[in-house]
């Protein structure tokens, strides 16, 4: 039976298709060109227009129709060289800002060439943005498309995680600024709040990605609930007459195969997209020992999009995603010995549909409806060890989020409200076959169902204002949240930068107040008085919200207009600090929370866009984290809650506490049409929750071998550091018009270092990243 939607929710679900006049950018702070390109009578002339900004990463090649008409949409604010050419006529070089949500119109007239004596404005794309207030990174579509090979499900998460403030945990678990579990996924401006990564959940192939904005200070007020990081994922293309798209495949070591297809087809005021990807691999997740067991996974994702312009003022979308993936848990040695399989099915269905309006040159407003419904699977054979265990979780979300933008003069105000009403199922059950593992007294079989509503409204208003030298961006933001507890908050957030010219430095500094939830994966089954019967000795806490207080300064720099140095400083404050935990020794984590954490540290990115043939980038980050007891939240069995009740003061290092991370590039233009590139990455070394004792370490040695083992500072309690380094080549076989061929080879991991993750984690181990692996990558676009 369906439960019916609060009476809120309803009266936000009413309120909202009242105002379905409204549309919703996929990005925070970014607007729209249109731009008329005509010839000297007024004519639509078809010409080849290019859009560049080294500011906001942003390279885009564009054919205007024949009436010299084109839409250039979801564009970072900031300034940008527009470049407009055409056989016949003199060309067109000059800058223009984009600095509002509201649709930017642009006419370039351009002179016939024998008879021009004119000299065109002449610019170089723009190296820096004066107004930028945060320390926001975007990866635009020439990098995403020329990206080092990933293993399925996780090409998403390695560009992110080539971006300085982010580690990798487990197997490719993101955790930005030391946040555990608060990535924030913003697809098309819907927010998915759920762990996304392969060994929880289901990624959007970056083949399907236009662009990545993401932030991890100065955070628009209308992000909210998972603040650790936003990631803004843009899957809409700049819509071309006619019909095209691409198709790629790839393939390599360990298996794996990958298949892409786009196709898109526009014709008057309407564009439509179908796109699919399907991948096999024998190496989905990091596995726990070398032997990479049981490790097989078939992944599969479909998308359809439907744009219409009923006029210049309203336009509508709606599209749809299905996914699926299907994998094997890794195995350890005791495990794979007594026959261990364990199967994991996700499955997820998205549909977004969205209505715009404008109202007046100053005023846009925007509605964006959601709903969504995903289901986890695990299922273990007869022969696992210590624990068979079985799970069907998912959810059902409906998600509504109207917003208005208003600019005047040097202001762009922006508002709005969402709701989101998430239905919750878990089923859970064990079986323990080997009791040894496991204390006294703790039933040999366990069986939970429970269902439960998630509901969480917010509200936030902001205002960006550009005064001369100085930017200012000012939020606030109100957030109600209702699960296992009832609460409130009211989360300011202020972001400032000055802009020095004679020194081509923009200094900025932020403050941001976070409200995040807690994970809701497994809460229901973690919170049940049911769990009481797995132990004599029980910690049973709701876990809170964790309310943080984000502080960053830092600076952008220009050398000589060719290179670009980002460099800040920050610190974060967590009450009520989130993390998560195991239940007995299944694969099923569920969240916790300790009284507070407290985490500093430092990061640069030094890039260099474009010089002669040269571009790359190189960025370090320096990450210390401190977590403070005692345990404020989750569930704690035996001796864990004796330690949990026992220990109500000390501190250990966060879970992700790496202090040194270094990520590099560098790309070399061969020829027109053929490029190498170089790059490697090094980490300092995980925690590693072991104890320096003769037992734990022939324990470690029994369960994982000695080349594991060798790659932990026992005494440290880390573990030991990482460094891998890549090579790629690329060659552009054939290309006429908009039309190209192209073959990409990398090689990953050439030292062949064993590199481990990290120790004792997901999974009841480690994390061994992958040896050398090839992989070759043809793509056709048409």
């Amino acid at each position: 039976m369906r439960i019916p939607l609060p009476k809120i929710l309803r009266i936000l679900l009413q309120l909202g298709m009242v105002l379905l006049a409204l549309p919703l950018g996929a990005q925070s702070n970014a607007g729209e060109l249109r731009l008329k390109v005509s010839d000297p009578h007024g004519l639509g002339v078809k010409a080849s227009v290019t859009l560049s900004s080294e500011a906001a990463h942003l390279h885009r090649a564009l054919v205007t129709d024949d009436a010299g008409l084109l839409t250039a949409r979801n564009l970072p604010f900031g300034p940008y060289e527009l470049r407009v050419y055409r056989d016949g006529f003199s060309s067109f070089n000059g800058i223009i800002e984009i600095r509002s949500a509201l649709p930017i119109e642009y006419l370039v007239k351009l002179s016939i060439a024998a008879m021009s004596t004119a000299v065109n404005v002449t610019a170089e794309s723009p190296l820096l943005d004066p107004s930028r207030t945060t320390s926001s990174n975007r990866i635009e579509t020439q990098s995403i498309t020329g990206r080092e090979a990933s293993l399925p499900g996780r090409s998403l998460p390695d560009l992110v995680n080539s971006q300085p403030g982010w580690v990798y945990e487990g197997s490719a678990t993101l955790h930005p600024r030391g946040s555990e579990y608060q990535t924030q996924f913003v697809v098309d401006g819907v927010p998915l709040t759920d762990n996304r990564s392969p060994s929880a959940g289901l990624e959007i192939e970056a083949d399907d990605v236009d662009s990545l904005t993401i932030y991890t200070a100065g955070i628009p007020a209308e992000y909210g609930r998972k603040m650790g990081g936003v990631v803004e994922v843009d899957t809409t293309k700049d819509d071309r007459p006619g019909f095209h798209g691409q198709a790629i495949l790839s393939g390599g070591s360990f298996g794996t195969r990958n298949a892409y297809a786009l196709a898109q087809y526009a014709w008057g005021k309407n564009a439509l997209s179908v796109n699919g990807d399907a991948a096999l691999t024998d190496r989905y997740l990091n596995p726990p020992v070398l032997e990479n067991f049981t490790n097989t996974a078939t992944t599969t994702d479909f998308a359809a999009r439907y744009d219409r312009d009923f006029s210049n003022h309203d336009r509508f979308g709606i599209s749809l995603r299905r996914e699926f993936s299907k994998f094997l848990v890794p195995n350890e040695h005791l495990q794979q010995d007594a026959g261990q399989v364990q199967h994991r099915d996700d499955f997820e269905t998205i549909g977004i549909a969205s209505y715009q309006h404008i109202f007046s040159e100053h005023l846009l407003a925007d509605l964006r409806l959601m709903m969504r419904s995903n289901t986890v699977d695990l299922d273990s054979n007869a022969q696992s060890t210590p624990i068979i265990a079985f799970q069907d979780r998912g959810f059902r979300e409906e998600y509504l989020k109207a917003t208005a933008s208003y600019h005047r003069g040097n202001h762009e105000f922006r508002a709005g409200f969402e709701g989101d009403f998430t239905q919750l199922h878990e089923n859970f059950s064990d079986i323990i076959t080997d009791p040894s593992q496991f204390d006294p007294g703790t039933p040999s079989t366990f069986q939970f169902s429970g269902s439960g509503l998630d509901l969480e409204q917010s509200a936030f208003v902001q205002d960006l204002m550009r005064m001369g030298k100085w930017t200012v961006s000012a939020g606030l933001r109100w957030d109600h949240y209702q699960l296992l507890v009832n609460q409130n908050a009211v989360s300011p957030r202020l972001s400032v930068a000055r802009y020095f010219n004679s020194a081509n430095v923009v200094l900025h500094a932020s403050y941001d107040r976070s409200f995040q939830t807690p994970a809701f994966e497994n809460i229901l089954l973690a919170s049940s008085p049911s769990v009481v019967s797995l132990n004599s000795n029980v910690l049973r806490l709701p876990v809170k919200p964790s309310l943080g207080n984000y502080y960053e300064v830092g600076l952008t720099k220009s050398f000589a207009g060719k290179l670009k140095l980002d460099g800040n400083v920050f610190r974060r404050d967590f009450s009520h600090y989130a993390d998560d935990d195991l239940l007995l020794n299944t694969a099923i984590s569920f969240p916790i929370a300790f009284r507070k954490a407290s985490i500093y540290g430092a990061e640069s990115k030094l890039e260099l866009p474009n010089w002669r043939r040269f571009s790359g980038y190189v960025n370090y980050s320096y990450i210390v984290g401190s977590v403070y007891l005692p345990v404020t939240g989750g569930l704690f069995l035996g001796s864990d809650a004796t330690n949990a009740l026992n220990n109500t003061s000390g501190r250990f290092w966060d879970s992700q506490d790496q202090r040194n991370t270094l990520h590099g590039r560098l790309r070399y233009q061969l020829t027109q049409r053929a490029w190498i590139a170089l790059g490697g990455e090094y980490g300092s070394g995980l925690p590693a929750v072991v104890d320096d004792t003769p037992e734990e370490i022939q324990n470690a040695l029994a369960l994982y071998g000695p080349a594991i083992v060798d790659r932990v500072n026992f005494a440290r309690g880390r573990v030991k550091p990482s460094m891998s380094g890549d090579a790629s080549a690329g060659l552009e076989l054939w290309k006429h018009d908009q039309r190209s061929a192209r073959v990409q080879v990398d090689v990953q991991n050439l030292n062949n270092r064993l590199n481990l993750i990290n120790f004792a984690g997901l999974f009841s181990g480690n994390a061994v990243a992958p040896p050398r692996s090839y992989s070759l990558r043809l793509q056709a676009t048409f």
